[in-house]
């Protein structure tokens, strides 16, 4: 009888444990919280890196087409510089056209208070499809740990019903339920510091492009005022100095000295 119940007690449980079974256990429930952390987390890459890549391309135009912009001959000759879509040529394009447009008001007030809201708008409206897209990554940085605290209460109270229905909390009854309810839990941090990381980043950048554009516009509106006169002072290129080549001497030739010899007593 002893032998028998040692034997017993030394059985391993037959209940596997694992990631795909847990989720098993979880049923819909689970399976429904992974499908919606699952795409909150594509969702925030996917912005991460298209973001980046619109960022750059802005900020290195700038810094590429600045130059050569603000040397050519006029406004409209200047905004061929920039790529036709591109947010700079957007502000060139609006400032040429609210100049022309205010030219025909008579009050010179009115027509400044026209210019600046122009270029105003137009830099909003370019801030507002740079920062598209940032919502979506707060709101899963702020409600990823919730969706996946929401698995880790659902797979706690699976099993505390098992513990009350078997009477014991063996562990081959309880360990399949509060393993979904850690991994559910370690799945939403997963993946709302990434996305917290990635707004936070993006919204850097952004801030400098916004200070970028809002110098970009005051020096179009100084320009277009003061008919072309005024322009940004641009860095001057250092001017590059031709390196001195050393003296050669013909083959067979002595090298001549050229300091003075004393004379001959």
């Amino acid at each position: 009888m002893l032998i028998e119940i040692l034997a017993a007690a030394g059985e391993a449980p037959n209940t596997q444990f694992g990631f795909m079974e847990a989720m098993e256990q979880g049923g819909p429930v689970a399976w429904s919280i992974l499908t919606v952390l699952v795409i909150q987390s594509v969702g925030s890459f996917y912005i991460l890196f298209t973001k980046i890549f619109e960022q750059n391309k802005v900020m290195k135009e700038y810094r590429s087409n600045r130059a050569a912009f603000w040397r050519a001959g006029s406004l409209k000759e200047g905004a061929t510089k920039f790529d036709k879509n591109s947010a700079w040529r957007q502000m060139v394009d609006d400032g040429i056209r609210a100049g022309d447009e205010s030219a025909k008001m008579h009050d010179s007030l009115e027509s400044h208070d026209w210019l600046h809201g122009t270029l105003q708008r137009s830099e909003s409206s370019i801030m507002a499809r740079l920062n598209g897209g940032l919502p979506f990554l707060a709101t899963v940085g702020a409600t990823a740990p919730f969706v996946g605290l929401l698995g880790t209460v659902i797979g706690i109270y699976r099993a505390l019903i098992n513990i009350g229905i078997e009477g014991s909390a063996s562990i081959d009854k309880v360990a399949g339920p509060v393993g979904e309810a850690l991994i559910m839990t370690a799945i939403g941090l997963l993946v709302a510091v990434p996305a917290v990381f990635a707004y936070n980043y993006l919204m850097s950048r952004n801030r400098k492009i916004a200070s970028m554009l809002s110098g970009f516009s005051t020096d179009l509106q100084a320009n277009i005022t003061s008919g072309g006169q005024v322009k940004p002072t641009l860095p001057t290129a250092a001017p590059k100095t031709a390196a001195a080549k050393p003296a050669t001497t013909k083959p067979g030739a002595t090298a001549t000295s050229t300091s003075p010899t004393a004379p001959k007593k």
